[in-house]
């Protein structure tokens, strides 16, 4: 009996991520978006592209949760992009009433599923999904890590001119502009970038690395992107599907590892059927602590703004 996945939000983040796991055959996907007939059409398109790319799985569409009952894994895409004039804390505040719903509704039809969070800002939607859905910490995380490591792998390969299959790094922290590219980690062929580049280089490599979405969304001028990002939903999806136990950043609640309590944040984690099997800790420098460290009070204040709201509307 193949795998179940559920897919909130039909946009081109969930649909391509519903289109790459449909074509692996070995989970069925239900597609949801609360636009009438959206889902339900891109799913039929999928579902035909079956005997073409050799997948007998079955995607579907719904406007619902019914459809998506004893999910293995829910994947949560859906939420609002930031528009003109919308502060920060606006975009917040309404993403987090978006997966407060959505989060309800994935517990009440799938009560033993486990929910990777996609929306942003990241870091935070996945704190609130994890104490609205009242799961166990394993069983709620974030993809933003994967995403944000292949664009700094990305860019070191295309400045040695190496293949990116060679190149292995780490990116820590929050999923925005002070996320933590780990640059001793940070290798091509098992040789530290730090003996392969200048330092000056490496510097504009971790920079590019933590403006990556905006540069996408710069160049695209509406949207942002979604053909990495949902490339990234779906190598977690097949650790967890596989139980591939790989090591990989991601986004998870920590209890004074990293010397961070309470707080969902970005660090290595092995992940696998169970969900988030293990955090993987590792000696940071004090430089490197410190720019975690701030990374973690940016997540925080967004927190703290959250629950702010909470008790002021009950």
């Amino acid at each position: 009996m193949r795998k179940k996945v559920t897919i909130v939000g039909a946009g081109n983040v969930g649909a391509t991520a519903a289109q790459r796991i449909h074509e692996l055959g070995y989970a069925d996907v239900v597609l949801v978006d609360i636009v009438e007939d959206l889902p339900q059409g891109k799913a039929l398109d999928m579902l035909e592209s079956g005997p073409v790319v050799g997948s007998d799985a079955l995607i579907t569409g719904s406007n619902g949760y019914e459809e998506t009952a004893d999910s293995d894994l829910v994947i949560i895409t859906a939420g609002i992009a930031r528009r003109p004039g919308m502060s920060r804390d606006d975009l917040l505040l309404t993403n987090m009433r978006i997966i407060g719903s959505v989060t309800s509704e994935v517990v009440k039809h799938s009560p033993n599923t486990l929910i990777m969070v996609v929306s942003n800002p990241l870091d935070a939607m996945c704190h609130h999904a994890y104490e609205v859905a009242g799961f166990p910490k394993h069983r709620v995380f974030g993809m933003a890590g994967v995403l944000d490591t292949a664009r700094f792998r990305t860019f070191i390969a295309q400045e040695l001119d190496v293949s990116v299959e060679d190149v292995q790094a780490y990116v820590l922290g929050g999923h925005g502009d002070d996320m933590v590219p780990l640059v001793r980690y940070t290798t091509a062929g098992g040789i530290p970038i730090s003996d392969l580049l200048p330092k000056e280089t490496v510097d504009g490599l971790v920079q590019r690395a933590r403006q990556g979405g905006g540069e996408i969304v710069a160049l695209l001028k509406a949207g942002s992107a979604y053909y990495a990002p949902s490339a990234a939903i779906t190598q977690m999806t097949e650790s967890i599907l596989l139980d591939k136990k790989r090591i990989l950043p991601a986004c998870t609640l920590l209890e004074g590892e990293y010397g961070i309590n309470s707080l969902s944040m970005g660090v290595p984690v092995k992940l696998g059927a169970n969900g988030v099997e293990q955090v993987i800790e590792i000696k940071l420098t004090d430089e490197e602590q410190a720019m975690l460290d701030r990374s973690a009070a940016s997540v925080q204040e967004l927190v703290d703004v959250m629950h702010k709201n909470q008790a002021e509307n009950g």
